[in-house]
Formats: C-alpha cells, sequence, structure tokens
C-alpha cells in the first residue's frame, strides 16, 4: 500500500518459493505486479491464487482484473478469448460474495463496455444494479447512471449519477458525477463535482487522486490538483485503487507542466525507487 512494490515481490516471492501452496501471498503478488501494470507475470499469479483459493471472491475479482489488463494489449483473437474469462471471473467473484463491492462494480462496468458478443450489455447491467439496490443503494444509481450514459441517454445518467451522491455523500459517487460532466464537457460542473469530492474526503484516500487526475485532464485548478495528490502521498489511506508509484508520475508530470523541472524529476525518481522497472516513470523521465 505503500508502493514499495519491489521490497513486496521480493519478499512474496521468497514466501511462494517457500510455501507454493500459499494461495494469500500469490494474490498479493498478483496485486503487487498489477499495481506496476507488469501484467504478464501479474496473471499466472492471479490464476495460481484462484487454482489455491477457488471460492475467494477477492482472488476472482483480481483474476478478472488481470485478464483485462492482458486482454487490452492483445489482439483481435487473443483480446475475445480473454473476455469471456474477464466476464466469467468478475461473475465468479460476484456469486461468491455479492456484498464485494469491487466485484459488484467491475461487472457493472465489464456489463457496460463490452459488447454483446463476449457477453456485455446494458440490460445486463441494469439487472444488477436492480439485485443489488437494496444492500448497495449508492452503486446500483452508479450502474444505472452508467448503464443510461452508454445508451446516450445523459438526462437519466445525470439523475442518477447525483441521486448516487446523495445517499451517503461519498467522494467516488462525487468523482462520478464529475467525470460523467467532463465527459459532457461541462467544465464548470465538473469543477464544482469534483471539488464536492475533495470536501468529502476527510481521509483523502484513493477518490482525491481522481479529483486530481480529472482537474489535470481539464487544465484546470492545478494548485488544488496538487495538493490533493500531495495529501495523498502523506496520509494513510493509500490503497491498490492509487498505486503509489502511479501518483508520483501525476505530481510530477504536474510540476512539469509548471515549469518545475527538478521538482519534477524528484517525482519519477521517487517511483523508480520504488518499484526501478516502472515503465511510465521511466518514460517520463526520459520525456524530460
Amino acid at each position: 500500500m505503500n508502493g514499495r512494490v519491489d521490497e513486496a515481490v521480493q519478499m512474496l516471492n521468497v514466501e511462494v518459493t517457500e510455501n507454493r501452496t500459499d494461495g494469500a501471498a500469490h494474490l498479493l503478488l498478483c496485486r503487487a505486479y498489477i499495481s506496476v501494470q507488469r501484467v504478464d507475470a501479474a496473471v499466472p499469479e492471479c490464476e495460481t491464487a484462484v487454482r489455491l483459493m477457488s471460492q475467494n471472491s477477492r482472488a476472482q475479482d483480481w483474476m478478472g482484473r488481470a485478464y483485462g489488463m492482458k486482454a487490452n494489449s492483445a489482439g483481435p483473437f487473443t483480446g475475445l478469448k480473454l473476455a469471456h474469462q474477464v466476464r466469467e471471473a468478475f461473475e465468479a467473484s460476484f456469486s461468491l460474495d455479492p456484498h464485494n463491492a469491487d466485484a459488484v462494480n467491475d461487472l457493472a462496468e465489464y456489463y457496460v463496455g463490452a459488447p454483446s458478443l463476449v457477453g456485455g450489455g446494458t440490460d445486463k447491467a441494469d439487472d444488477l444494479a436492480d439485485r443489488v439496490q437494496g444492500y448497495m443503494p449508492q452503486t446500483a444509481h452508479r450502474i444505472h447512471a452508467l448503464s443510461a450514459e452508454k445508451r446516450k441517454d445523459y438526462s437519466t445518467a445525470e439523475r442518477e449519477f447525483s441521486a448516487a451522491t446523495s445517499v451517503k455523500n461519498a467522494p467516488e459517487a462525487w468523482v462520478d458525477l464529475g467525470g460523467f460532466y467532463k465527459r459532457r464537457k461541462q467544465t464548470a460542473k465538473a469543477v464544482d463535482a469534483l471539488q464536492h469530492a475533495y470536501a468529502a474526503d476527510a481521509a483523502k484516500n484513493s477518490a482525491v487522486v481522481d479529483v486530481a487526475s480529472y482537474l489535470m485532464d481539464m487544465h484546470v485548478k492545478p494548485a488544488l490538483a496538487k495538493k490533493a495528490l500531495e495529501q495523498y502521498l502523506a496520509n494513510d489511506a493509500k490503497s491498490d485503487a492509487a498505486p503509489v508509484v502511479h501518483v508520483h508520475v501525476l505530481l510530477g508530470r504536474l510540476l512539469q507542466a509548471d515549469g518545475d523541472r527538478e521538482g519534477a524529476k524528484g517525482e519519477f525518481n521517487k517511483a523508480l525507487q520504488l518499484a526501478a522497472n516502472y515503465g511510465p516513470a521511466k518514460k517520463a523521465l526520459q520525456g524530460l
């Protein structure tokens, strides 16, 4: 969680060598590789974790994510096969634990984004939303919003994204609303929603990284983006949702855009100190 990926990988490799049936260690190793985009190394570790812990919802969910990353860089035929595996893993994860919020969101995003040829469809997403409405109302509104946006029913999407923010004022819900307005090129509304997200996130967790990323994409409020990234790195709410190495690169790019080349170099090097072969950091450093 603190981004010390190389150190974690070294420790975990020792553990899985000494105890090849430690499914939890294989899962952690998969997650470590995913955090630095080493998908070819991540997939076999997640596969081993699932084999050893076939009834573990979290292992199935991470397996789906690993397959999804691999599918994004695969050719059409391999990508088609992997897409089926992504869906199967996410559906297994949800089946094993319908209260696994990550599994629900990942499965919903697959249904919304994937073509019907590989089991996608907004009808499936809406059905999933209805199934979790009673115990995950915020997530249900989010899924209905994503589904409506996919169908270009933007008024329904806006209404559902807004409804999600009203459930418990969660920063993630405000980020989703801000992202929607960003995609609709409604910059003022996007900034307002993202400022709400920042204010609502007392822990300064991964939601503030999303806030910063969206602000950077829109080239607005750079001071707030910088503050959000720095607070995330300084606090104890770090998670896989925003790998530390990625956040250092984001902060470096923000500093570079502001003309602070030395500061940017320092952030890129901090990422490489944690993960020596992290591609985005190496590329960013070369581009200075």
